[in-house]
């Protein structure tokens, strides 16, 4: 990915296909020039903050390509702190791919994915979890994720860190100050006073990185298997949560044959919600690899729905089942209670799991059995903490370097070993939080995070 910003670069930032309008973006010194070029502005040109009605042309030949709202952002007021133009088009693609054309030939070149973000950042825009941020909300599938994103393209997780940083930079100053002026009666930090600076940094630390269960959570979404023996109500129960007729609901044993998928949301979190083929004995080789794959499911699925009859007693394969999942996350839903119930609750067996009770056929309890999911996701303190939570590896990985040289300065302190021992991981602390929010040592990742983006952004 280039770097270099003397450039002016262009590209179409709306995605492609139809449209009723089309937004073609210019960043760099040559921005308003180039923009001009192709407008016909000759003593008439741009200004600053201000939109105009204009004919976009070739430079060469004059030809009109189309009329255009044209506005233009003076540096450093701008998204990228350079020139920005933004032309706004008749969304045809044959049209913005001839203006496009048009730009390239009055000097723009071509911009990469994340190029646009990318000079914000390096202009001091924004800090790089602010960028994450900005491809986090251009990908939101949710809602409440896009909350969370503009959140943090805000700067919300950035302010977060700020005074924990603060904290550790006036730590290391102190130390430092001790060593440097020790003949000049500085005063020399003693071991508790040491671990008294170490511990609100540590504190706020583990807080984020607990955290990050949740914010992965959050943008990575969640699988989870309706699983049950046959007859039980499953196919009913994933059609009701769903709010459609997506599986196939008879009384024959056995119809659901294959995991049905279905891709929806609960509370903000994306979720892929999986029926599964009735688990039982059985001696039909289409059943048979059906009940295969529920297997794999319950092996691969982040939470189980695991679906009882209420309306009969406990089978075999019903306690099968429940010694079998009793050590994965799971939820029991005692189905049918619109019917006489005879699954009482003490043969549930040992299962450490929320109980529900539902009629999937009329919808009773489903509403309950949601809100009891959500909270098992603990989504409740995700929306608590919003913009706050760590929602990417990367972002975890240093929060985690950071911990870890904290630990060894703790552990430093207590061995009383010299404060130049200590100064040497609340340092490596000091550089692993710049890294995160790309203050410092951040060249060799700024490629990996910025070719993730769209172009034009």
């Amino acid at each position: 990915m280039p770097t270099l910003i003397d450039d002016t670069i262009a590209a179409i930032a709306t995605p492609k296909g139809k449209s009723g309008i089309g937004v073609i973006r210019l960043s760099g010194g040559e921005a308003r020039r180039i923009a001009e070029a192709v407008c016909g502005c000759r003593g008439n040109g741009l200004q600053d903050r201000t939109t105009r009605l204009r004919s976009i042309r070739r430079p060469k030949t004059g030809e009109v390509l189309d009329q255009a709202m044209v506005t233009y952002f003076r540096a450093p007021r701008s998204f990228t702190a350079e020139d920005v133009v933004e032309i706004g088009c008749h969304g045809s693609p044959v049209v913005l791919e001839a203006v496009m054309a048009a730009l390239l030939e009055a000097g723009a070149r071509m911009a990469t994915p994340g190029e646009f973000t990318l000079r914000a950042f390096l202009r001091g825009r924004i800090d790089l979890v602010q960028a994450e941020a900005i491809r986090d909300l251009i990908e939101a599938k949710t809602l409440f994720q896009a909350r969370v994103a503009r959140q943090q393209a805000e700067g919300s997780l950035s302010r977060r860190m700020k005074p924990v940083k603060e904290l550790l930079v006036r730590l290391i100053s102190l130390l430092e100050a001790g060593i440097d002026f020790a003949d000049d009666d500085v005063p020399v930090l003693g071991e508790e006073a040491i671990r008294d600076q170490l511990q609100p940094v540590v504190a706020a630390l583990q807080e984020l990185e607990v955290g990050f269960g949740r914010g992965r959570l959050l943008s990575a979404g969640i699988t989870v298997a309706v699983v049950g023996r046959t007859n039980v109500g499953k196919s009913t129960l994933f059609n009701t949560l769903l709010s459609q007729q997506r599986a196939i609901v008879n009384e024959h044993p056995g119809t659901t044959r294959d995991v049905v998928a279905e891709d929806a949301h609960l509370g903000g979190i994306p979720v892929r919600w999986l029926d599964t083929a009735g688990i039982r004995s059985s001696t039909d080789p289409v059943e048979r690899i059906g009940i295969d794959k529920t297997r794999e499911v319950l092996a691969d699925a982040d939470r189980l729905l695991l679906v009882l009859d209420g309306s009969v007693e406990h089978t075999e394969e019903d306690r099968r089942l429940l010694e079998e999942l009793k050590q994965q996350a799971c939820c029991l839903v005692v189905n049918k209670i619109d019917l006489p119930q005879r699954l009482c609750g003490e043969r549930l067996g040992n299962i450490e799991a929320p109980v529900v009770r539902v009629s999937a056929l009329t919808g009773e309890g489903v509403e309950r059995l949601r809100q009891v999911l959500l909270e098992d996701l603990g989504q409740g303190k995700a929306v608590e903490q919003g913009g706050s939570l760590v929602t990417n590896l990367r972002q975890q990985e240093r929060i985690g370097e950071a911990m870890k040289a904290l630990k060894r300065a703790a552990g430093a302190v207590e061995q009383e070993l010299p404060h130049e021992v200590i100064l040497l991981d609340l340092h490596a602390a000091l550089r692993a939080l710049n890294q995160l929010t790309g203050e410092t040592g951040i060249e060799d990742i700024l490629g990996r995070i910025f070719q993730t983006f769209c172009v034009g952004k």
